[in-house]
């Protein structure tokens, strides 16, 4: 006489283990999947009425970089900045100024990416009044001392205007010049006693 249960229990123990081998087999699987480490364009850190100040080798202020608030991403090291105002320093010339509705400063701070309202203002001086520049937006690298634009540009000096489309402007220089499209008046400015 054959005893089922006795020749059952070897195939019921290899069924088990066989279950088991599978199910721990799927979960070490599942621990070391492939996972998405992309890093996401998430804010790190925040920042309100922040200023940058940036000198030149003999401790003479160059420029200076400020907003009322401005986030960190650190997947691309970029910051973004509220109102933001750029302001460049040069001796015996009056400061420029360049002011927007956005900001973008990229990872090094070697390029500053303006936009929406866009208005560059060199101040007056005894001989000349404010020049002004308005765009919708403007690529600033600070350090070089340059800008441009490839969109329309308006400028007024005075009583005098300029339109254009596309812009490069050379704080060392002090020179803004439009790129196509220029019209414009000048009147001269009458002189003072």
């Amino acid at each position: 006489m054959k005893h089922w249960p006795s020749q059952l229990f070897p195939i019921i123990l290899l069924a088990v283990l066989a279950g088991l081998t599978f199910w721990l087999q799927k979960s070490v699987d599942r621990d070391h999947a492939p996972r998405d480490h992309t890093p996401r364009h998430e804010i790190d850190s925040m920042a309100e009425n922040f200023v940058a100040r940036r000198f030149d080798e003999n401790g003479i202020l160059k420029y200076q970089l400020a907003g009322p608030s401005m986030i960190h991403f650190p997947d691309d090291d970029s910051a973004e900045l509220k109102n933001p105002l750029l302001t460049a320093f040069r001796e015996a010339a009056p400061p420029v100024t360049l002011t927007a509705r956005h900001a973008r400063i990229s990872s090094k701070g070697e390029t500053v990416y303006l936009w929406n309202e866009v208005v560059a203002t060199r101040q007056a001086t005894s001989e000349r009044p404010a020049m002004i520049a308005r765009m919708p937006d403007l690529v600033a690298q600070p350090e070089a001392g340059t800008a441009f634009t490839n969109s329309p540009v308006e400028v007024t000096e005075g009583a005098s205007w300029l339109k254009g489309v596309g812009a490069d402007l050379d704080h060392n220089a002090s020179t803004l010049v439009l790129r196509s499209q220029v019209r414009g008046m000048y009147i001269r400015p009458k002189a003072q006693p």
